[in-house]
């Protein structure tokens, strides 16, 4: 079988096949590596953006599943575009069909499950490279990555009912699974290299919040850690998505 390789990761492509919803938070997002990965996998992508106005669909019918990134507004914020996201999480949650929530997608899934996304009261952020530590179940089910790359200012609740999979000593609440396919993560695996220059260089403003790492951090950190962390991408990926998830 061909392989193909992104990033210097080598892939095996697989017979998967489906649409999966996409949803970004700004008119230049990406779906960065995530996007790379699911579409040697098999899968196209359907990618909307609500808060530009994009519908979401009735129904996930003709989706394989669906991935909610990251964006710089908050789970709280009273805007439309974020209780429509919220409230699209009954669709998402009645399907059965994968989730996959990274950062504002994880703490919009939270918010619809009863759960509380807040700043810490100390001001403390994580922005930059941090330590990862899997809980019992979360080790279990894979390996993780040692050190994970965060850019946020809020964290959240662990919902009623989900199985904490990582944590961590600043934000514990890293990476859960809700029920049998839904699944959130605090940190950001997908980006790629030219994504990471664009946030150090767009979000340096945020550098002088307590516990924020300087740009020069996020980048030596990438060549230290990055190899890790999207090895355990694909794999996090293969496990939400399988080989035999596929839509109409």
């Amino acid at each position: 079988m061909r392989r193909v390789r992104v990033t210097g990761f080598e892939l095996k492509p697989r017979s998967r096949s489906g649409r999966i919803l996409i949803i970004l938070h700004q008119e230049n997002s990406s779906c960065g590596r995530v996007g790379q990965l699911l579409s040697l996998m098999g899968f196209q992508a359907d990618v909307r953006r609500p808060v530009l106005g994009d519908p979401l669909p009735d129904t996930l019918d003709s989706h394989a599943g669906v991935v909610v990134f990251g964006g710089p507004m908050s789970a709280n914020d009273d805007i439309e575009a974020i209780r429509h996201e919220t409230r699209f999480m009954d669709t998402v949650l009645a399907s059965g069909k994968p989730y996959l929530g990274i950062c504002l997608g994880a703490q919009i899934l939270v918010r619809h499950l009863g759960g509380r996304v807040a700043c810490r009261d100390d001001g403390l952020v994580e922005i930059g490279w941090y330590p990862l530590q899997p809980t019992p179940a979360g080790e279990a089910m894979m390996a993780w990555p040692s050190m994970v790359y965060q850019f946020h200012r809020e964290g959240f609740d662990l919902p009623v009912g989900a199985e904490l999979l990582a944590t961590a000593e600043t934000y514990p609440n890293q990476a859960f699974r809700y029920g049998e396919n839904a699944w959130a993560i605090q940190f950001h695996a997908e980006l790629t290299l030219a994504m990471m220059h664009r946030w150090a260089v767009r979000g340096a403003h945020r550098f002088v919040l307590p516990g924020a790492q300087q740009g020069v951090q996020h980048l030596g950190g990438r060549l230290i850690h990055d190899a890790a962390l999207l090895d355990w991408l694909k794999r996090f990926l293969d496990r939400i998505f399988p080989v035999s998830q596929a839509a109409a």
